[in-house]
């Protein structure tokens, strides 16, 4: 029986470890032949190596699948072009773009240094729009030309971007401008072929297994283990299927074997005196406003 991905291509960003393997392995299984794009930084985001990356090729291989190497640094402009003419070169097309990589440099903004802000902000946003600017160029060339596209885009963000975390407002704040930056995605992309979903996933990964040591632990034997990053990726498979066409610039939630739609910012309970309000009036209508709005969810780490 053929997969749901069988004869499509798939570039998954940050694949050598965590999230992205997983992602990559689930790829392949269904069918799909898979670019593996990993720098194979530390966790921190330094040093390179090949290694990580290969590995996930070289399974994915012994399984009986294909797939090849790349280890552009995505944020990056020519080598995130490189990484798209690389499936092409490859396997003659590119029908999914998975952007997952990213690393971590937690403090708080007290004392967060510019480097540290920007670094983040980088490989986060950056690292999605670099790979995803030159796969659109390719797929809305082929549009105009003619030619059936039926492509999609799969971003990663996270709760932390949707709710905030403590600590984290560097990563927050890069995640929170993935779910918007989808949300145009979608609204651009759509007339080319293209569709553009997000996920805030929870799982174990470098990124969370110490930041969160005790959500993120193992558990004993034989029982479910909710935050393998396994469990993420047959959603993400989905998203890259022809079967998602009709899904676009949503933001899906995903925890073990829950999968939920994230709800966003929508305009919510409002006041117009048709007039300039006075200062003094203000305070009393927010008041009004506030009790109609749904209370605000809290920040990840706070209290």
């Amino acid at each position: 029986m053929a997969g749901i991905c069988e004869g499509r291509v798939v570039i998954v960003t940050g694949a050598g470890r965590g999230l992205g393997r997983a992602h990559a392995l689930a790829f392949a299984a269904e069918g799909a032949k898979v670019v593996v794009n990993d720098l194979g930084a530390s966790r921190e985001g330094e040093g390179t190596s090949d290694e990580p990356a290969h590995q996930v090729v070289e399974e994915i291989r012994t399984s009986g699948g294909e797939a090849v190497a790349h280890g552009a640094d995505v944020a990056d402009w020519e080598q995130a072009a490189d990484l798209v003419n690389s499936s092409l070169e490859a396997f003659g097309r590119l029908d999914v773009l998975v952007n997952n990589a990213g690393f971590l440099r937690d403090r708080m903004l007290a004392t967060m240094s510019e480097q540290e802000w920007d670094a983040v902000m980088r490989v986060h946003l950056k690292g999605h729009f670099a790979p995803t600017r030159h796969a659109i160029e390719h797929w809305r060339t082929a549009a105009k030309a003619g030619e059936a596209v039926d492509a999609r885009i799969i971003n990663t963000s996270s709760g932390a971007g949707l709710l905030g975390s403590v600590g984290q407002g560097n990563y927050s704040a890069a995640k929170a401008g993935i779910a918007t930056l989808t949300l145009v995605e979608a609204a651009e992309f759509g007339r080319y072929g293209v569709t553009a979903n997000a996920i805030a996933p929870a799982a174990r990964t470098r990124m969370t297994e110490e930041v969160f040591a005790a959500t993120m632990a193992a558990p004993g034997e034989g029982e479910f283990d909710a935050m393998d990053p396994a469990n993420v990726s047959p959603l993400v498979v989905w998203l890259g299927s022809a079967q998602s066409a009709g899904v676009t610039g949503r933001m899906f939630e995903v925890e073990g074997g829950s999968i939920s739609v994230a709800d966003g910012w929508q305009h919510g309970p409002a006041e117009d005196l048709g007039r300039r309000w006075v200062p003094s009036e203000v305070g009393p209508a927010v008041v009004r406003l506030l009790e109609e709005a749904p209370a605000a969810a809290p920040v990840y780490g706070a209290g």
